[in-house]
């Protein structure tokens, strides 16, 4: 569905964004890395939001953050492997690496003795939707969700803990265009077979319930782009006549994370790109929701472990496309709640 989702943006269907440079700009520390000196020096972690770097635990870290800098490719490599990580991606991705291992085993350690902790979320939900499309959708194309996947990202353990996939029953357009069906590889009958979207939803919001996301623990929600919840979902939620969720008004775009994470344009942050740069390879069969969603959750993990301290960064309000500053609070995704209709 990546190709679809370029197409809907380029057409800019039913959301307005906010000012590209200054999105930019407030996204640049969304992924923040304690650094109080040296390179992301801009930078903190969400105990120290108020600028205060006095704790002796950062410059430790500044200082290991200044040796890594030096290191040459060849060295990176060679420190990555005595300590047993990853050794794959490009010179960038592994001192973000290094830096992130000494990192985490000081804010462990400062953690155990009371001091700074660098933790957002407990969780993070990666949804990606498969929707209704043809080959050259016409301005006016309604697409329409036909796979709801999510994937649960555990923050503390770096683990994928638990998924969801439920197929979903399309109203307006109920014949699927074959073009749809060679790209999703999800059948006619698939379709037929599965409830309408309202009923869908409300599964969803009880599988999250019983995770106890909201309430017992801090979770985000998080997408390939802004697509899935600022124009499918958004559209799905008006064809069923229900109201737009809450707890999906907030998310972690990730491509924005990434970009400004590792230093890249957007154009280098297609869900193949980003994996091709951390040295990974796609897992499954592409344009499939839940293959597509764990392997955007791959991103994520990997983007945990290098020190990206995801973070919501995109809202829905009105009916519009806004940016979250990285100045705005950190709160979790509000409880989920059963769909509620319009009328």
């Amino acid at each position: 569905m990546e190709e679809q989702k370029e197409n809907i943006n380029a057409k800019g269907v039913n959301v307005k964004m906010s000012n590209t440079r200054e999105d930019e700009k407030s996204g640049e520390k969304s992924c923040s890395r304690v650094c109080p000196a040296g390179e992301g020096a801009n930078q903190v972690s969400p105990s120290q939001s108020s600028g205060d770097y006095s704790h002796p635990v950062y410059k430790e870290i500044a200082l290991a953050n200044g040796h890594i800098n030096r290191m040459t490719k060849e060295e990176l490599r060679l420190k990555l492997a005595e300590l047993k990580l990853d050794t794959r991606g490009v010179k960038d991705v592994m001192k973000k690496r290094l830096k992130s291992h000494y990192k985490k085993q000081k804010l462990m350690q400062s953690a155990a003795e009371g001091g700074p902790t660098d933790t957002y979320y407990d969780y993070i939900c990666v949804v990606d939707f498969e929707a209704t499309c043809e080959e050259d959708n016409p301005s006016d194309f309604l697409h329409e969700i036909i796979e709801f996947p999510m994937v649960l990202i555990n923050t503390h353990t770096l683990e994928i803990v638990d998924t969801f996939q439920e197929y979903v029953n399309p109203e307006l357009n109920p014949q699927l265009s074959d073009f749809c069906v060679k790209l999703t590889g999800i059948t006619q009958q698939m379709v037929d077979e599965a409830d309408p979207f309202p009923a869908v939803l409300q599964r969803a919001v009880a599988w999250l319930q019983e995770r106890e996301l909201g309430t017992k623990y801090k979770y985000a929600i998080l997408t390939d782009g802004a697509w899935d919840m600022s124009k499918f979902l958004n559209i799905q939620c008006r064809i069923s006549r229900i109201r737009y969720p809450q707890f999906a008004k907030k998310w972690i775009n990730i491509r924005k994370s990434y970009g400004n994470f590792y230093k890249v344009p957007r154009t280098q942050t297609k869900l193949s790109t980003m994996l091709e740069k951390l040295g990974l390879k796609y897992e499954g069969r592409p344009h499939s929701g839940l293959d597509d969603s764990r392997n955007i959750a791959r991103i994520a993990l990997r983007m945990l472990q290098d020190g990206c301290q995801l973070r919501v960064n995109e809202r829905m309000h009105a009916g519009q496309l806004l940016s979250v500053p990285s100045s705005a609070p950190v709160e979790g995704a509000p409880p989920p709640q059963k769909p509620h209709s319009r009328e």
